[in-house]
């Protein structure tokens, strides 16, 4: 499925502002659905003078004429004239009759979506109200109020009143909706209707009596106790002067508000708040920030104790006269500061994922320092990226490359001057990761069979559900994608399938 965005580009509008615009429209699309009773269509034009659908909204508490999705399509023709002259006009069009569609009488409404910018307007597409006559009863008091502040917002759209780009983007967990619960403000915050839904928001608060008549800015200060701190944004979302969102919290009960300003051509005329009840939800968000802490907490202290055991094993290594015991030890310290870096990495955020350039940046400095044998000097450097990859596949993943790296430094390269490169390939369904050094190659072809190679096939094999291939390389060999022809190339491929992204 297209999403919005690809879908007006292919039409030819390029600005992304525009483009943005509609997303914002969209963005409110069950917003008009739930308050009109109706569905809700976007449509843009396009270059052979048609429209095509790029959003459509189905209603909550209504029954919705297309069962199928349309998005994509382009219009049909008993719309096509009202919405072109919906589009050219820059007003609103009113079927003059009711329509039939797929044997359902429909009564649509076509608003221009209007955008002003640098003083002038211009229209990027139509919105279309599609409602069910064939569901007729007689509308309650909430209902024609609902269908009352869709008539104010659809008229906001037509003028570049609405949306409002002060309005927040990106919409909180538990953002209310019309069925949450509406209130309807006047122009001096007066409230003049509010559904039983929000009513009954407002009774968990501790306000008992009905909020019709009452300043919708007294009754909040009434209900919040004097001793706890406010947000400083809660005075103008509840008289309705600014398009915000804000909670508001007493007896233990949370209620989230959203404001949305009325205007005619610019003028404030009231104001619509939605309001919900987000207790458990706040709840849920509040538990989830405690245990993020206590992950982070949990990886920093191992981080911390890892790098206590790499500095004992350095010590160690330090004190011991015999070469090979040394070099045993400096090995298991790169392994233990390796894994340390990933748990570092992980304490520094709440997101379990992990960069893994950061990381590979980071150990690849430590293996530089530490791995070059006597008479060596390694030049250290990684092409590409790795990206994103969750924590328990860049443990292993680092370590491995740590094992790679100074095998390159120490055996590839040992007693001269040379490179080493990491050149990381990422695509839709694979890993590619190529490690190369400019030494004399493998002894014959072959490949060691010592403890590092023992670890590297176990964690590219094992964990990671990849394969692993060492190889040398001729001198007048192209150096695909590095800069090293000749010496040893390993080979890592790991399929992206095995990786939650």
């Amino acid at each position: 499925m297209s999403t919005l965005s690809d879908l007006v580009y292919a039409q030819g509008i390029a600005s992304e502002a525009d483009v943005e615009w509609l997303h914002r429209v969209a963005g409110d699309g069950q917003l008009l659905a739930d308050l009109s009773f109706a569905d809700i269509v976007m449509w843009v034009p396009t270059a052979d003078d048609s429209f095509v659908a790029v959003a459509h909204t189905r209603p909550g508490g209504a029954a919705t004429l297309f069962y199928r999705d349309i998005v994509g399509e382009r219009i049909r023709p008993q719309w096509q004239a009202q919405v072109r002259e919906a589009f050219q006009s820059a007003a609103i069009v009113d079927s003059s009759s009711p329509e039939w569609f797929e044997e359902t009488p429909t009564r649509v409404r076509a608003v221009p979506i209007m955008r002003a910018l640098d003083g002038e307007s211009g229209v990027l597409g139509v919105l279309t109200r599609h409602t069910n006559l064939g569901d007729v009863r007689t509308p309650s008091r909430q209902q024609i109020t609902f269908n009352d502040c869709a008539d104010d917002i659809f008229r906001m759209i037509a003028t570049a009143d609405f949306p409002d780009l002060a309005a927040p983007t990106g919409p909180r967990r538990g953002a209310p909706r019309a069925a949450d619960g509406l209130i309807r403000l006047d122009v001096d915050g007066i409230v003049t209707f509010a559904s039983p839904n929000a009513l009954s928001a407002f009774n968990r608060v501790g306000f008992g009596e009905e909020l019709e008549g009452e300043s919708l800015a007294e009754v909040t200060s009434r209900i919040l106790p004097a001793s706890r701190d406010t947000d400083e944004s809660l005075p103008v979302v509840v008289t309705g002067r600014a398009p915000w969102r804000t909670d508001i919290e007493a007896r233990g009960v949370t209620v989230s508000l959203r404001a949305i300003p009325l205007r005619d051509h610019g003028h404030r005329t009231g104001a619509i708040v939605l309001c919900r009840d987000v207790t458990e939800l706040r709840h849920q968000e509040q538990e989830l920030l405690t245990k993020d802490a206590t992950i982070r907490e949990i990886h920093h202290r191992v981080k911390n104790n890892l790098q206590t055991v790499a500095s004992l094993l350095r010590i160690q290594a330090r004190r011991t006269t015999s070469d090979e015991a040394r070099e045993s030890l400096t090995q298991a310290m790169q392994r233990v500061a390796a894994i340390a870096v990933v748990h570092d990495t992980l304490a520094s955020g709440l997101s379990q994922n992990v960069d893994f350039d950061e990381v590979f940046d980071r150990v690849l400095r430590l293996v530089a320092e530490v791995a070059a044998a006597p008479n060596t000097l390694a030049h250290t450097h990684s092409i590409g990226k790795f990206g994103v990859l969750p924590s328990e596949y860049a443990t292993p993943l680092a370590l491995a490359l740590t094992e790679l790296v100074t095998n390159a430094v120490e055996h590839g390269l040992k007693g001269q001057e040379g490179k080493v490169e990491i050149i990381a390939e990422r695509d839709e369904e694979r890993l590619l990761v190529r490690v190369r050094d400019s030494g004399s190659g493998l002894p014959e072809g072959t490949v060691g069979r010592g403890l590092g190679t023992q670890i590297v096939r176990t964690l590219i094999q094992g964990e990671l559900s990849g394969s692993i291939d060492w190889r040398t390389l001729a001198g007048n060999e192209p150096p695909a994608g590095g800069e090293i022809g000749a010496g040893t190339e390993v080979l890592i491929e790991i399929p992206l399938k095995w990786i939650k992204r």
